[in-house]
């Protein structure tokens, strides 16, 4: 497993070079490129320039093992709204497409919200019609979608999340875990072991329950994570990809914000 960092951890304006350079003095192994309409990377970015990234992280010794993406919130496979859902479908071609580009094995996705207008059962069908035609285009990439979990009110539980991967029937769909995300409402090692090699990657959070809310995350090892059991579960499943820590800066430090999130994994890595 390799210890990773995301770019959101980065100001917007700041190159994925010259992160990928920070990252690599610092001693991370892993950089997730994160990719939207208005970046950090962005989506419109010309081929040549995906593909200068990917070259600079080979020559920094980098790792690009996944691509995220927030664009799910905006344009939501679960949606109601057919010229919606069509949107969702071409950004995450895109997305799959620059994700190949930088040889990355994965690609974060957020399919969208159940809530007060959107029905559950219908924005399972509708998720999985778009999962559908997207399929192919992921395998032609080799990058697989992976589905979060996060705080959206749409698959939350384990087994939920497994069969609903299962209906999609292709090994470049499954799911990306976020371990501090689920702590609301479940635990990452059960989710894990359920998922086993539907997994397709990881971002590392740490999360008190006794706050409950976006106030309760917090830095790797000071919240309710069970790590030891959660690095067991990892093994137990041969995850073999990258622990990638999904903070934001310090409001006076970014770099005192990385390098504790390198610590922490360290220190978790070795459990």
């Amino acid at each position: 497993m390799l210890s990773g960092i995301n770019q959101w951890a980065f100001p917007d304006d700041l190159p994925a070079v010259e992160c990928i350079s920070r990252v690599k003095a610092l001693g991370f192994q892993s950089f997730e490129v994160c990719v939207g309409a208005d970046g950090p990377t962005r989506l419109d970015a010309a081929d040549r320039d995906i593909e200068a990234i990917r070259a600079h992280a080979e020559r920094e010794g980098i790792v690009l093992h996944s691509v995220a993406s927030g664009e799910g919130w905006k344009n939501a496979m679960t949606s109601l709204d057919a010229e919606e859902r069509a949107r969702a479908i071409e950004v995450t071609k895109r997305s799959l497409d620059i994700a190949g580009l930088l040889g990355a094995k994965a690609l974060l996705v957020v399919p969208g919200t159940v809530s007060e207008t959107t029905p559950y059962d219908r924005a399972v069908e509708n998720a999985l019609d778009c999962l559908a035609d997207l399929a192919p285009h992921a395998e032609a990439r080799k990058v697989a979608i992976a589905i979060e979990n996060v705080w959206n009110k749409f698959l939350l539980s384990p087994t939920e999340m497994r069969d609903f991967i299962d209906q999609c029937d292709s090994p470049y769909i499954g799911a990306y875990v976020d371990v501090g995300n689920m702590l609301a409402y479940g635990y990452p090692e059960q989710w894990l072991r359920i998922l086993g090699s539907r997994v397709k990657a990881v971002h590392m959070k740490d999360f008190r329950c006794s706050v409950g809310t976006l106030g309760g995350f917090v830095m790797l090892m000071e919240g309710d994570v069970n790590w030891p059991a959660v690095m067991a579960a990892l093994r137990e499943i041969d995850y073999q990809g990258a622990l990638t820590g999904e903070y934001w800066t310090y409001e006076h430090s970014r770099d005192a914000m990385l390098r504790h999130v390198k610590t922490g994994l360290d220190h978790i890595m070795a459990l």
